[in-house]
């Protein structure tokens, strides 16, 4: 069941993973679930979400950070334009 966060929440999420993954330097271009399940795990104790909305935010997470470190701008205002879906 998927529960509904707000955009604050949805953005906070985002980057509370984000932060985690810089912390254990994981490679922005990973996706070997079995490393990943530590954020996705943490996700699902957070907000309760089911197994595939938590690897989408992984996902995002992995996404935020690479776009964070492309040019200096707010990913989460440029994601509109990589079709990065966030909120």
């Amino acid at each position: 069941m998927l529960k509904i966060m707000n955009e604050e929440q949805h953005n906070s999420q985002i980057e509370k993973i984000a932060n985690m993954m810089l912390e254990d330097k994981i490679s922005l271009d990973e996706q070997d679930i079995n490393k990943l399940q530590k954020y996705k795990n943490q996700i699902i104790s957070d907000y309760e979400l089911n197994n595939d909305d938590a690897i989408k935010l992984v996902y995002e997470a992995l996404l935020y950070l690479k776009l964070k470190n492309s040019d200096g701008e707010d990913p989460i205002q440029k994601g509109d334009q990589f079709g990065a879906g966030f909120s």
